[in-house]
């Protein structure tokens, strides 16, 4: 941060109650840089919950609704700056709709929306607003990440042709959401998780690490989505065929029922000229080969590397950093843009999460047809 910009913003979140993982996770990237100071929220929709959750954050000010919220804090003078909605999918339209309205910065948690339709319509409205817009892709904030994208812009792979993306876990593999787990539950429901469930969970992820370093985004796709968890009414895995705006082909495969991967996040890119690979289950390691040259295993920390990687590393080369510093890195450049009124190019917007779901309901619409290639640009 810069030596004008030295204050915390006053933040409120949405979601997050007890037993929830991701507003944890949130709670943590807020408090890493020192940036935000979590003052009100509504946590819960649940009145006895959310003044538990509230208690035990020391939050003073509890609200169970969230439109209410927005309309209050909007009216304190020391009212909330920006708020993190950390709820399942389908409340984060409303809920950003509101704070929009009343002119307080949203972070939102991925995917944007439930659907397409919520997305544009959350897209329009937020060009009314004075208030900015974070969608909390974490995996772009990796220090290693943003080296292989400034490696890519620089040209040092040439031309793209090969894009290669996966996302795989195995914690679905059983039918979870029938033993009242609460993560399982909601992102099997399609009233809670939308139109997609592997797909928007972590498929959304890859497929925006994927457009993030290479520096496009798919103009068409073919997808087959399975759902192989008995009973289960979304996807738990994704197969997709994808062909990108700068000439490039690849593929995204995303599953959650593929027994002995934990959270495998990986990303290939090729060119005419060399290659590069990264993995999230080694995050401070980017493998870079050249063509008829040994590979190299470019690690994080070191003077060889960009700016851009420089920029969201904190400590010195050897000690990992990994999930949790990079969504700090994104509420800390979040804050630094809000305070000094300059845009940053990586953070992803709501563009960002428009494009995301287009992307979506083109695979889901791709795997209905069996396997036609549908357009993102209609």
């Amino acid at each position: 941060m810069t030596e004008a910009s030295k204050r915390r913003l006053r933040l409120g979140m949405v979601g997050g109650g007890e037993g929830a993982f991701i507003g944890e996770v949130h709670r943590f990237a807020a408090r890493l840089d020192d940036h935000y100071e979590l003052v009100a929220g509504a946590l819960s929709s649940q009145s006895d919950k959310a003044e538990r959750s509230a208690q035990a954050l020391g939050i003073t000010r509890s609200y169970v609704d969230f439109e209410e919220m927005a309309r209050q804090e909007s009216e304190r003078e020391d009212g909330i700056e920006v708020v993190s909605i950390v709820t399942p999918n389908h409340l984060h339209a409303p809920v950003a709709m509101a704070f929009l309205k009343c002119g307080i910065h949203v972070i939102c948690d991925k995917p944007l929306t439930a659907t397409l339709e919520e997305a544009e319509a959350l897209y329009q409205a937020a060009e009314a607003s004075q208030a900015q817009f974070l969608l909390t892709h974490n995996y772009s904030a990796y220090p290693m990440v943003r080296e292989a994208r400034a490696m890519v812009k620089a040209g040092k792979l040439g031309n793209i042709r090969s894009i290669q993306v996966e996302y795989v876990q195995d914690w679905l593999t059983e039918p979870l959401e029938q033993t009242g787990n609460k993560q399982a539950t909601w992102r099997s429901d399609p009233a809670q998780s939308g139109i997609a469930g592997c797909m928007g969970d972590i498929g959304s992820h890859a497929y925006q690490l994927a457009c993030f370093v290479a520096n496009t985004q798919a103009k068409e796709v073919l997808a087959d989505l399975s759902s192989w968890g008995e009973g289960r009414q979304l996807d738990d895995e994704a197969n997709i065929l994808m062909r990108f705006k700068n000439g490039a082909k690849g593929s995204l495969w995303a599953s959650q029922v593929a027994p002995g991967n934990e959270n495998a996040l990986s990303l290939r890119i090729y060119g005419d000229k060399a290659g590069i690979e990264w993995r999230q289950e080694s995050p401070n390691e980017l493998i870079y080969s050249v063509l008829g040259e040994p590979s190299q295993r470019l690690r994080r920390g070191n003077g060889y590397l960009s700016e851009a990687a420089t920029l969201v590393s904190r400590i010195p080369s050897g000690h990992p950093e990994g999930y949790l510093e990079a969504f700090a890195n994104l509420y800390a450049e979040f804050a630094e843009q809000l305070l000094s009124s300059t845009f940053n190019p990586d953070l992803p917007t709501l563009a960002t999460g428009l494009h995301g779901m287009r992307f979506i309901s083109a695979s889901v619409l791709s795997s209905q047809r069996n396997g036609q290639w549908v357009s993102l640009e209609d």
